[in-house]
């Protein structure tokens, strides 16, 4: 019986650079925490004192957990890399890719073209042989 073709390699290549690109915004999210908490720190000992909160705070908060979640994001799409090039965990990759589609225009075309590859009728057996 002869194999027919799939793009599994594709998608993990595909996911690999989706997780650099969360790595990147996760950077993009401390960076931007550090210099914004650097602009009001300095900002704060003059006009700001009389405001019910403190900006810096909120945005420093605001950048720790944007950072926090696209760290868990790229760490996710990076294991979910692994596991389609190891052809093992539908169930991971399958909620991975519902994720990915939470996170932008290209997390939505990889989440989608990965379900539709992961679920087709000659793919999804070659999951059943490489269990967990």
């Amino acid at each position: 019986m002869e194999t027919q073709p799939n793009n599994l390699n594709t998608f993990k290549i595909l996911m690999v650079i989706k997780g650099v690109f969360n790595l990147l915004a996760a950077l993009l999210f401390a960076g931007y925490g550090f210099f914004v908490s650097m602009i009001f720190t300095n900002i704060n000992q003059g006009e700001l004192e009389n405001a019910p909160f403190d900006v810096g705070t909120f945005l420093g908060v605001f950048s720790g957990i944007g950072f926090v979640v696209m760290l868990v994001f790229a760490i996710l799409t990076f294991m979910a890399a692994k596991y389609l090039g190891e052809t093992r965990k539908h169930t991971f990759i399958t909620v991975v890719s519902i994720l990915n589609c939470f996170t932008g225009i290209l997390g939505i075309l990889l989440g989608i073209f990965t379900l539709i590859e992961i679920n087709k009728p000659h793919v999804k057996p070659l999951f059943n042989k490489n269990p967990a």
